[in-house]
């Protein structure tokens, strides 16, 4: 990758390898996660997450460290899709609905119902999506 392009990294272990498509485990952790009061506290947080990456050409096998690159660009488009969108939905329900005089209750139960069929239709067309927001590897 060039300098100038921004990018999320993480290092991941290679955990499967298809046909079309390599299988990485990466480690999530907190910003507490490497503190050195992390027994103590109970705060830090490290969760193992899973990655489907496309296999354009690459000479890896399973057990393989890897790095796993996002552009900051998708990050943001993945963002916008999972946050930021179905905030502005809800948030347009409540105050057309509040506009046209319903009772709380309902406003509120039409919310979310709003946000179930939001992530439901996202659920629906995570494949197509899933097309759009691409990870890249590098061997290490």
């Amino acid at each position: 990758m060039t300098k100038s392009t921004k990018t999320v990294d993480h290092i991941g272990r290679v955990q499967e390898i298809n046909l079309d498509e390599i299988t990485v485990s990466i480690i999530s952790q907190s910003a507490c996660a490497a503190c050195h009061a992390k027994g103590v506290c109970g705060l830090s947080d490290t969760t193992e997450k899973i990655i489907s990456v496309l296999k354009p050409n690459h000479n890896l096998k399973v057990g393989d460290s890897v790095l796993v690159i996002l552009k900051q660009t998708m990050g943001f488009k993945a963002l916008f899709i999972g946050y930021i969108l179905p905030f502005i939905v809800v948030v347009a329900v409540l105050i057309i609905l509040t506009i046209f005089n319903v009772s709380e209750g309902v406003v509120g139960l039409a919310s979310l119902g709003i946000l179930a069929a939001y992530y439901y239709a996202l659920y629906l067309f995570k494949d197509n999506i899933s097309n759009h927001i691409t990870f890249e590897l590098e061997s290490l």
